[in-house]
């Protein structure tokens, strides 16, 4: 076979297919392209294994997507091209040129999850094998198909312009930059810095201001990997840039431009840091320091509005970069904190660690920087405790305690905000607490007051507070409370098993033993707020028995006086409703506990004078509007008549 009727030629490709493409007026590869591509290199790299290889008998030719064996790597040798004047020429620069040169096309992303995973093994598996090529012919190849692949037009992936739905390069630029790096650096930031582009993903951004997209031709469903590789070959940028200011500015502005996940430029940041600042490092390099700053201060910009799992790690991360670079760097986020922080961590995280005592000892600050890093602080301590109350208040205060005259803005701020009702009860009285601790018990009290103005109680708390007034020897005020309670409380027709039900009758019970005034004050609650015909029916036995000083063991109850009536007129009104709700929706399990339920109704209705024609008319009706039931009706004729 001749190894030159495999290499592309100067304007196209023997390998390539016919096909529509991305660049204007010109071919380059779509489909599995990276298969034919493996193929050419496997075809001239095998005319190039060492003679002493254990694998340099025949062997069988392993596809791209088979899992690669776990034996020793093959040892290669350079093996000149027969008949080629140039002696750099060999079997092995062909192989490693027509890989590179195959990668280096602008290609179609492929549709679908499937499609797309495997052509990201394919790359990487590709790349895998031509990383096992070494020497300074590589080095020349590289170079060669670099400067190539940078003038080459729109069938590059290096060219000026990229599709949008173009596949990304980001893993096979990482390999060429690192290969080039060692001999030819600024053409490894050529390619590099080229490469960071993912248009698919900054179109988007540009569309819809800033959410992430998929592209309008289909769904990436590689959008992930794609950014991890651009990370990772921004952080080899980065990285690489030490000592040289320009490289270095040049791969911070492209990582700012181009990398639009907030995670990844996270991971960046963190990783710029641990290059500037390695642990067994004599100094640290100020200038990579920076930039992890910047990019971290652009993290926080681009999450400040956005939910994020990971943003309190960020804040801390950002104030730990910053005391790493000095005192004016932290001056500076305290100072645009409203660019960077929500009040919240403005005033926890971000001036905790700024007035801390390691701080300083870290810093080596002089008395002077100290107190104006203090300074600095309690001015944004102040700012944010008028901007969010609820959330800075007693942070605000915390930090402002080392000046008087800022602890008491802190103050008036933090009294105006309870004035104005910004402030919850909860919160009123945790700033009430630290004012006692802190030896202020006058403003204490007059926060424990607005606290409780504002506190809104569950009915269940105010029954629990009155019966303990009530032993306290407080029964005015347990009756007040209680009243309270009854307000707040509301009790269905179905609800006659509510935990609340033990309450209403110690309510009344107390009502009664203080007075016939209070008891009518609370009978027009409880007619009102309670619906379930057993309680209220339950209320009046009890009141008629305490009324007529007998015991509640005596029957038959006498009936109820005159203040009673509202009480047993509601119970009525109860118990004809709550029979018709029931009779709507019952089933044949629950003929029983109907039964058992007109039993108790009767002696009720028993109670008032004409009662018993009541609830005689309340049977006929139920027995000609529900004659359908006839089972039922059957058990009611039996008990009733």
């Amino acid at each position: 076979m001749d190894a030159g009727a495999c290499l592309p030629a100067a304007s196209t490709c023997a390998l390539s297919h016919s096909q529509r493409c991305i660049g204007r007026d010109s071919r380059c590869w779509t489909g599995w392209t990276l298969e034919a591509i493996w193929c050419v290199y496997e075809c001239l790299a095998d005319a190039c294994l060492a003679p002493d290889d254990q694998r340099a008998s025949p062997r069988l030719h392993t596809y791209i997507d088979e899992e690669p064996n776990t034996g020793l790597p093959p040892r290669y040798q350079h093996v000149p091209v027969a008949g080629s004047k140039n002696p750099e020429e060999t079997y092995l620069a062909l192989a490693l040129e027509a890989a590179l040169l195959g990668l280096g096309m602008q290609r179609m992303l492929p549709s679908g999850l499937y499609a797309q995973e495997r052509y990201c093994k394919q790359e990487e598996r590709l790349i895998s094998q031509l990383q096992r090529v070494e020497g300074e012919a590589a080095g020349g190849v590289c170079a060669r198909v670099a400067r190539a692949l940078l003038a080459g037009g729109p069938a590059s992936c290096l060219g000026t312009k990229l599709h949008p739905r173009s596949a990304p390069a980001h893993t096979f630029a990482r390999f060429l930059f690192l290969a080039l790096l060692p001999n030819d650096p600024d053409l490894a930031y050529r390619v590099g810095l080229r490469a960071m582009r993912l248009p698919m993903v900054e179109e988007a951004y540009a569309l819809d201001g800033g959410g992430a997209a998929a592209g309008g031709a289909g769904a990436w469903h590689t959008l992930q990997h794609a950014e991890q590789q651009q990370a990772a070959l921004a952080s080899a940028l980065l990285g690489a840039a030490r000592g040289t200011p320009a490289r270095l500015r040049a791969a911070l502005a492209a990582a700012q431009r181009h990398v639009r996940s907030a995670a990844q430029l996270f991971r960046l940041a963190q990783d710029a840091l641990r290059h500037a600042a390695p642990p067994d490092a004599p100094y640290h390099h100020r200038d990579l320091l920076a930039a992890a700053f910047e990019l971290g201060l652009q993290v926080l910009r681009m999450t400040l509005s956005a939910v994020n799992w990971r943003r309190r790690e960020m804040v801390r991360w950002l104030v730990t970069c910053a005391t790493e670079l000095g005192l004016d760097a932290l001056l500076s986020i305290m100072q645009n904190w409203y660019e960077l922080f929500t009040p919240t961590e403005a005033t926890g995280p971000v001036a905790a660690a700024a007035m801390s005592h390691a701080t300083a000892l870290r810093l080596g600050l002089s008395f002077e920087q100290q107190e104006k890093l203090s300074a600095t602080a309690r001015t944004l301590a102040l700012q944010c405790a008028a901007k969010d109350p609820p959330g800075c208040a007693l942070s605000a205060l915390s930090v402002c305690e080392g000046s008087a005259g800022a602890f008491e803005a802190a103050c008036a701020a933090v009294g105006g905000a309870a004035a104005r009702g910004a402030l919850a009860s909860s919160q009123l009285f945790a700033v009430a607490r630290y004012m006692e601790q802190r030896g202020q018990p006058a403003r204490a009290m007059r926060l424990a007051t607005l606290a409780m103005r504002n506190l809104h109680l569950h009915y269940n708390q105010l029954f629990a507070v009155a019966r303990y007034m009530e032993q306290r020897g407080q029964p005015a005020r347990a009756m007040r409370l209680a009243t309270l309670a009854m307000r707040n409380l509301h009790l269905h027709y179905n609800q006659d098993s509510h935990p609340a039900i033990a309450d209403i009758h110690w309510a009344v019970a107390l009502a009664h033993s203080l007075g016939r005034a209070e008891l009518q004050a609370m009978l027009p609650l409880l007619v009102k707020n309670v619906q379930c015909a057993p309680v209220l029916s339950d209320v009046l036995r009890r009141c008629c028995v305490a009324a007529a000083g007998c015991s509640r063991a005596r029957p038959p109850p006498p009936r109820p006086p005159t203040p009673l009536r509202p009480l047993l007129e509601a119970a009525l009104r109860a118990y004809a409703s709550t029979t018709h709700a029931r009779l709507a929706h019952i089933s044949p399990r629950h003929y029983a506990d109907f039964v058992d339920f007109l039993g108790k109704a009767r002696d009720t209705f028993a109670l008032a004078h004409d009662g018993p024609h009541q609830f005689a008319a309340l049977l006929q009706e139920i027995k000609l509007k529900y004659k359908g039931k006839k089972k039922l009706m059957f058990l009611v004729k039996e008990r009733f008549g």
